[in-house]
């Protein structure tokens, strides 16, 4: 961890891939690498990706850069700093509660699709209120 308390890109590109139960050479293949090394160095420590591959990597997990730098500590909650405790808690507690009931069309959507959707709610909430 660092001194912020996060636990930095190489773990958190492990806990997102492990999460999703892919293999280093499935998320390089994904990428668009050639071999796995270049991938399997970013989650070493021993090369960091620059600003488009950090897009590109936060694309495939559906989530912000903010959070694969440490930016943000919730990978949901990209929290914007002006955000007050009762805005974070409200839309945070309404996600947490439909998360595990949430459907399109009646088909139960995927994770990733959650991930999303959740992204997206987010995204729209915070500038809809920022602009009140």
């Amino acid at each position: 961890m660092d001194e912020k308390g996060n636990t930095g890109l190489p773990m958190r590109l492990i806990n997102l891939r492990e999460e999703r139960n892919w293999s280093k050479t499935e998320v390089a293949r994904k990428l668009g690498f050639s071999s796995m090394q270049r991938y399997a160095n970013y989650e070493y420590g021993t090369n960091e990706p620059d600003a488009t591959m950090l897009k590109r990597i936060a694309n495939l997990y559906a989530v912000s850069v903010d959070f694969l730098v440490g930016n943000t500590v919730d990978r949901h909650g990209h929290v914007p700093s002006w955000a007050t405790e009762r805005d974070k808690n409200d839309l945070k507690k309404y996600l947490s509660e439909n998360w595990d009931s949430m459907t399109y069309g009646g088909d139960e959507l995927t994770n990733e699709e959650k991930q999303q959707l959740r992204v997206a709610m987010e995204t729209i909430f915070w500038k809809r209120h920022k602009h009140q």
